[in-house]
């Protein structure tokens, strides 16, 4: 670039237009720039003190500079500031207040120094405009498919040319041994873009599910016209994925519009993926049936849900639980993440074991807490009887109507039920008075004895205890990984380690509300703001006590 200072009009303006052509913004920013940078070298100039300004025509390129000083009754700063009778000699009739334009030669040639200064004020504004022009053309295009050659590879993170930008792709978001080199053209998704110092930082991934849903829907054009739907995706990455599909229109097979004739459609994906394997399903509103399609290939015998854990049982015959499972626990690990769901595989014969050591244990506890026998505790059980608060608290109806019973033997079974619970709360009460929880927890609401216990075992035995949580430390529910098995059908349960944001609320475990959550922790802290009302003082009720009361204490 010329020194912007030394060339002609023409040349000025020259360089203005190659400039905003070449980096793509607008001349008159360019202008600006050049401006800027004349100022300064004419401060340089002329004293550094002085307020300089300069005007380039951006049409005919003629540039002029003056100094701005203002006219005062007296001066304080004799390079920005001139009395009345300087004012005079400058602008005939100038008044104080007024500004006064003082015209300077014009500068013909600047040293090398100067010029040079200027030359990098006018890079700094032209790099300033660029990395916003750069910001605003990409920050509303996240979750876009975009086309680049790779720059280079920094660190295991490939850089990659989008033409007007640079994007990075870090090393998580690549798919696993993926060769990235210099000169190959890339697809990949604009997964953030946030504005930084340094620029635009423009995160591209290739691991991310919504990149395959977006491969998807240029590859069938039924999915980028709306009629088929991909309502879920898992993967992992450069292995497996799984796509749940469905159709709106019922005479179109969503399945078999993503693969295609003779699976064209779906190899290209593949392809672009690096052979990622992709099942695709059919999706369905039924969470069962959504269930067995996501563990295909595998058959699924029964499926049990628990909706309030977000917890799924699946049972499979044994000869299908190492495909179920997949390689370490590759299928089960993707249908859950396609299910957003906790799925647990057993065989016919674990089902079965569970079953009854749960049927045992139910009947043995209401054998004992009920005082009836065996066959008694049992028949509760096989009617679905599973807590003491249902039998003590269901309607006596659906207790008489039992095969055997009676509408007297439902009302002895509620009693001996409510007496057990009332025990059992005695107990918890003892328990929580020895572990130092104070009596005023025990009267907020929702909170049982039994709750108080689990509080007081948490270390929370005060007020100010219970109140310092946040409602998620306290009924969070505990979220475990999906249960897998090794390599061997035969090997021990395996579990990933629990990360920290996994951990459930001190309370989690008894199925309390968000908004019960809430009604405690602010019962709790109730007791601040009443202290905060006792500690304010009272205001003198008129001027004349305030008098008084200030005499009275004079006078002491």
């Amino acid at each position: 670039m010329a020194s912007p200072i030394s060339a002609n009009k023409a040349e000025l303006l020259a360089i203005a237009n190659a400039v905003a052509s070449e980096k793509m913004i607008d001349k008159s920013i360019v202008i600006e720039a050049m401006e800027e940078a004349i100022q300064k070298a004419a401060r340089a100039r002329f004293g550094q003190e002085n307020d300089i300004r300069a005007k380039l025509d951006p049409v005919t390129g003629d540039l002029r500079l003056w100094r701005v000083v203002e006219v005062v009754e007296e001066v304080e700063d004799y390079f920005k500031q001139v009395d009345l009778e300087q004012a005079e000699k400058l602008e005939p009739g100038s008044t104080v207040g007024d500004f006064i334009v003082d015209p300077l030669p014009a500068m013909d040639d600047l040293g090398r120094i100067d010029a040079q200064s200027a030359k990098q004020v006018i890079f700094q504004k032209v790099r300033d405009a660029e990395r916003e022009r750069q910001y605003e053309e990409f920050k509303d295009r996240a979750g876009e498919v975009i086309t680049g050659v790779i720059k280079s590879v920094e660190f295991g993170h490939v850089i990659v040319n989008l033409g007007r930008a640079e994007g990075v792709i870090r090393r998580d978001q690549q798919i696993p041994r993926e060769a990235a080199r210099v000169g190959e053209r890339v697809r990949a998704l604009i997964s953030k873009v946030e504005r930084n110092n340094r620029g635009p930082q423009i995160f591209l991934s290739r691991a991310n599910p919504d990149f395959m849903r977006k491969l998807f829907a240029q590859e069938v054009p039924e999915i980028y016209d709306g009629i088929i739907e991909i309502k879920a995706a898992a993967r992992d990455p450069g292995s497996r994925a799984k796509i749940g599909v469905i159709s709106h229109d019922s005479s179109i097979d969503p399945v078999g519009a993503c693969v295609g004739m003779k699976g064209s459609r779906v190899q290209a994906v593949v392809q672009e993926l690096q052979g990622e394997k992709i099942d695709i399903i059919p999706w369905s509103e039924d969470t069962a049936t959504f269930v067995v399609n996501a563990l295909q290939p595998a058959t699924v015998s029964r499926v049990v849900l628990d909706e309030d854990e977000s917890r799924i049982e699946v049972v499979v015959p044994d000869d299908q639980l190492s495909l179920a499972i997949g390689r370490r626990g590759q299928n089960v690990r993707l249908a859950s993440q396609l299910t957003d769901s906790q799925i647990d595989i057993m065989t016919e014969e674990e089902a079965s074991e569970k079953r009854s050591k749960e049927f045992a244990l139910r009947s043995k506890m209401f054998e004992e807490e009920l005082d009836v026998d065996e066959t008694l505790s049992q028949l509760l059980v096989a009617e679905g009887f599973a807590e003491l608060e249902e039998v003590a608290y269901v309607q006596l109806d659906e207790l008489a109507t039992i095969e055997g019973f009676d509408e007297e033997l439902a009302e002895e079974l509620q009693s001996r039920a409510q007496e057990a619970l009332g025990r059992q709360e005695a107990t918890h009460r003892e328990t929580r008075r020895e572990l130092g929880v104070e009596d005023d927890l025990a009267e907020l609401p929702h909170l049982r004895e039994e709750m108080l216990v689990v509080l007081g075992k948490a270390g929370i035995k005060t007020l100010d205890d219970l109140a310092d949580l946040a409602t998620d430390e306290l009924i969070a529910k505990k979220r475990e990984a999906p249960r897998r098995r090794n390599n061997s059908p035969d090997g021990p349960p395996m579990r990933r380690p629990q990360r920290e944001q996994d951990k459930g609320g001190v309370l989690g475990a008894f199925g309390l509300s968000e908004e019960q959550g809430n009604e405690i922790i602010m019962a709790a802290r109730a007791h601040w703001f009443e202290d905060e009302e006792e500690a304010a003082p009272a205001a003198p009720a008129s001027e004349a006590q305030a008098e008084e009361a200030a005499d009275a204490e004079s006078s002491q």
